[in-house]
């Protein structure tokens, strides 16, 4: 085995991981078949962390005139001779990313945008010496630079930057524009879409419907936006979404690849538990793993092999969608709770998809929250479409994750709303009266989702009930609750002191597979005095102990008590 590369996290310039020698999943294909069937725009929507931006560094790493040619030694597209012969290093390419324009207010965003053309203009600022340019177009260029430029020059940047270039080279200009939608994203957050969508529409009309000077342009984003919205008038407009089988497995790992990577770095075992977490999207017809994951998991895991995995896709930026998805779901929306039980259980829902929205239309009714998970990665497809109606899954365990969070967070808002309820509860536990623990428990079951038998293992389920009681328990003064503390032989689940009290409690939850509540019950309190998990108090001279078994199964469940 050669030396072992470093891996990318968190890098997206194609030339900084072939100079650098980091690892590479080689997407290169992708050049071959966007010459085959290029159109004069092509946008790739995509959820986010699946690789967009670093497709777009490898485009103008290739197209650009006085581009390096070895950067794409050893890969696929440098077996095609003719096709690099005739487009390698050809073109003028004017490349930007609009991800950093999210501002909170429509000028300090529009600010923000002109920083972008700042930035590719002193990128190109050779023109300035162009012999091809004459004086004006050079004047116009220094109006390029100018970080207080007027709206009507930021609204022609960038087909006056095509224009300068085409005039210095004679050819035309390949335009490449990285998360197209995110400034209308924070638009649509933060109050100002409709002047945001006005200035989008104008710097792209002119850069991609009007411009004599365009090759062609490639966009990257997270969604498809309505064509009456910004791209009014462009009629050869290429999307290829998520549904498309083009370009389907150019945009996240394979399994083929991801099995490749956890060879080289030693990593064969956990590829059940990568399967399980990071794979399930479905592009096109192909079934794909976030690469943002894998690449995180993989790296964590050389120097820490026993680390849980993590969600690592969630800590990238926000979850607005989930939140708004959640927060529709009440208890006057019956059928939406029922679906959302079914999603979490690994079941399908089956719901028509419009990929064609405004931002101001993703949150307006349930209808266009369905097709805005599907579009951001949060839901995925299985099985042929019906038309426009999908059947719509849940793709993996880091995004059930997410979902649950959100689940638990309303739930916990929701016990605190109730502080006589909380206080019945735990008065009961105190008190040794295990059918009002019973009752109750019961009762707050049926104020959140149930956890049925089969999408996760077991100790995952134990862990759902484990939460909510957890929830129910932290709003209760004076009590210490600890969580799978090592006590005795053992991990007990719940372990409570109270303040001035020689009563100490202890809980074991189940999940009753079967159904079988009193069985799984008597389990739980087998367990506790096997592992002598009351020994923990005995430090603290706590001499009473309560000891709870809990067995649930969907929304029943079964209390046990032992006391000593």
């Amino acid at each position: 085995m050669g030396k072992i590369k470093k891996l990318p996290v968190g890098i997206e310039s194609f030339a900084e991981i072939r100079k650098e020698d980091f690892y590479y999943v080689d997407k290169t294909k992708l050049i071959e078949q966007l010459l085959e069937k290029w159109g004069k725009a092509n946008l790739f929507t995509r959820p986010r962390r699946f690789g967009k931006s670093l497709n777009m560094s490898m485009l103008r790493n290739f197209f650009e005139i006085g581009n390096e040619p070895a950067l794409f030694d050893g890969l696929y597209i440098s077996q095609n001779k003719e096709l690099c012969e005739q487009y390698m290093g050809k073109y003028p390419v004017v490349s930007i990313s609009l991800k950093g324009v999210n501002s909170d207010t429509f000028e300090k965003a529009k600010a923000q945008l002109v920083k972008v053309i700042n930035r590719e203009a002193r990128r190109l600022q050779f023109l300035m010496e162009s012999e091809m340019l004459a004086k004006r177009d050079k004047q116009l260029f220094e109006d390029l630079l100018d970080k207080d430029m007027d709206e009507d020059t930021l609204s022609c940047s960038l087909q006056e930057l095509s224009e300068l270039l085409e005039k210095h080279y004679g050819r035309q200009v390949i335009i490449l524009i990285d998360e197209y939608d995110v400034p209308l994203a924070k638009a649509n957050e933060q109050g100002y879409y409709n002047e945001m969508v006005i200035l989008i529409r104008n710097l792209f009309e002119n850069a991609l419907k009007t411009n004599e000077s365009l090759k062609f342009a490639v966009l990257t984003g997270c969604l498809r936006v309505a064509k009456e919205s910004i791209f009014t008038g462009l009629n050869n407009f290429k999307v290829y979404a998520i549904k498309d089988v083009d370009f389907d497995e150019y945009f996240g790992f394979t399994d083929a690849e991801v099995r490749e990577m956890l060879h080289n770095y030693g990593q064969d075992e956990h590829y059940e538990t990568v399967k399980e977490w990071y794979d399930g999207y479905r592009f096109g017809k192909m079934d794909v793993y976030c690469p943002w994951d894998v690449i995180n998991y993989c790296d964590r895991h050389i120097s820490n092999p026993e680390l849980p995995p993590q969600n690592y896709w969630t800590n990238t930026s926000g979850n607005e969608v989930i939140q708004h998805f959640i927060d529709s779901v009440d208890e006057e929306k019956k059928l939406t709770r029922i679906e959302l039980e079914q999603l979490v259980n690994g079941g399908s829902v089956q719901k028509e998809i419009s990929q064609e929205l405004t931002y101001k239309e993703l949150y307006d009714s349930m209808e266009h929250i369905w097709s805005t998970l599907f579009m951001t990665g949060y839901l995925t497809q299985r099985g042929e479409p019906n038309g426009n109606r999908y059947n719509l899954v849940i793709p993996n365990r880091e995004i059930r994750n997410i979902i649950t969070e959100r689940i638990m967070k309303l739930f916990r808002d929701d016990v605190a709303k109730d502080g006589e309820m909380v206080n019945s509860f735990c008065n009961a536990l105190l008190d040794g009266k295990p059918e009002t623990v019973e009752r109750l428990f019961t009762a707050y079951m049926k104020k959140t989702i149930s956890v049925r038998d089969t999408f996760v293992r077991r100790p995952t389920k134990e862990n759902f009930y484990h939460g909510i009681l957890l929830g129910i328990l932290s709003f209760k003064g004076g009590w210490m609750v600890t969580s799978n503390r090592e006590t005795g032989d053992g991990f007990s689940d719940i372990m409570v002191r109270i303040d001035d009290s020689d009563t100490g409690i202890v809980i074991e939850v189940k999940y009753a597979e079967d159904g079988e509540l009193e069985t799984a019950c008597r389990k739980a309190l087998e367990q506790m005095q096997k592992k002598h998990y009351e020994e923990a108090f005995a430090d603290a001279d706590i001499h009473h102990i309560l000891k709870y078994g809990i067995a649930c199964n969907r929304k029943n469940c079964r209390v046990l008590l032992e006391q000593e």
